[in-house]
């Protein structure tokens, strides 16, 4: 199992750094963290990652980006999945409508995925957003739909990153950790307390989940670093 540090300061406006600044100290740590889960796979192949946290405001959302983002910079064929259908935030990450999204493929027949994806600022990488907040985030995830929509994206697809709630909030995460082939689990400092991380991995390995490893998404500056990302900075409107 891997634990890789993420030094991503909440600064304004710039929570897709790997998109917007690819050079810098940040987005070469996520290339690092990409390396990691690779290795961690290694007798295996990944097609499906969930990302997610003990509790809100870990920044699981933007770790599940920026993911994408630099698998995608590789030439990996990327999908990013807004699956947290109860306080969804990708959409704001990449501006982009949230009218249609997964929940129209859970609940809709006969709906494309290609007229409901939305391009991004990075090269091989689309984002299917959350779509209306439903009344049973839990029922869809968990439903025969969603199991076939997995293995009909994985032949279009070298890789799925889902985005999901907080695990120890709702069922949602626990629901997909057995659908996917592997967990990445965001612990920010001050924000998660051991109590929630264990529990959090207990809640995990009642369902078989694959924890491939534990990202600490760190608010102190980095001392020396040149780029000026500070802990005090004000976390952009929507990401948790």
């Amino acid at each position: 199992m891997f634990k890789k540090t993420i030094n991503n300061n909440q600064y304004e406006g710039k929570s897709l750094i790997t998109l917007k600044d690819p050079s810098s100290f940040i987005s070469e740590e996520f290339r690092t963290l990409r390396t990691n889960i690779q290795f961690s796979m290694i007798d295996k192949e990944l097609k499906t990652l969930m990302v997610t946290s003990s509790r809100q405001g870990e920044g699981k959302s933007t770790i599940a980006a920026n993911l994408a983002v630099i698998f995608a910079s590789q030439g990996d064929k990327v999908l990013l999945v807004d699956a947290d259908m109860r306080n969804p935030s990708l959409h704001k990450l990449f501006k982009v409508r949230n009218q249609q999204g997964l929940t129209s493929i859970l609940t809709a027949k006969n709906r494309q995925l290609s007229d409901i994806v939305h391009r991004t600022g990075q090269e091989n990488l689309v984002l299917l957003t959350s779509g209306i907040i439903p009344p049973n985030p839990s029922e869809l995830l968990a439903s025969r739909r969603m199991t076939q929509f997995i293995e009909a994206v994985k032949n279009d697809y070298d890789l799925i990153i889902f985005d999901l709630p907080p695990i120890n909030i709702v069922t949602d995460a626990q629901v997909m950790g057995n659908k996917t082939d592997g967990t990445v689990f965001v612990i920010r400092k001050e924000v998660a307390d051991l109590s929630d991380i264990l529990k959090a991995k207990e809640l995990l390995n009642l369902v078989h989940a694959n924890v491939l490893g534990a990202i600490f998404n760190s608010k102190e500056r980095i001392k020396g670093m040149k780029y000026g990302y500070y802990a005090k900075e004000k976390e952009p409107d929507g990401i948790r």
